[in-house]
């Protein structure tokens, strides 16, 4: 079992930036590929970005490509996710997720940080 904490959402203009932050206890995320969502009121959970320690490898939404930033600090084992140029979009509870090495479904969520883009 690994447990995962979201830290660092907020309130932010447009344009802004904000760096969330996904602690573990119980885990080294280092065997997980992890994983950031978000939903938005009224909308389906949606796929942010992630991350494989394993091969290096970040994947990202269309939709945040070129402003968000996913990576991993080892030593502190976290996951963490720089947004950039926020827009009003992007406002959304933020989930942070793990998937395991031989799972296909991300199995461990966060309870997701609250990120509001101000117009």
């Amino acid at each position: 079992q690994v447990q995962l904490v979201e830290s660092g959402g907020g309130l932010v203009q447009a344009g802004g930036s904000l760096r969330l932050s996904c602690a573990a206890s119980g885990r080294t995320l280092s065997r997980y590929t992890m994983g950031w969502f978000r939903q938005a009121p009224g909308k389906e959970r949606e796929f942010v970005a992630a991350f494989s320690w394993n091969v290096g490898a970040t994947l990202y939404a269309n939709s945040v490509k070129g402003r968000f930033t996913i990576s991993g600090d080892n030593a502190k084992n976290t996951v963490n996710l720089q947004m950039n140029s926020l827009k009003p979009e992007d406002t959304a509870v933020y989930y942070c997720a793990a998937r395991g090495a031989v799972s296909t479904t991300f199995d461990y969520w966060g309870q997701g940080t609250q990120v509001t883009v101000a117009s």
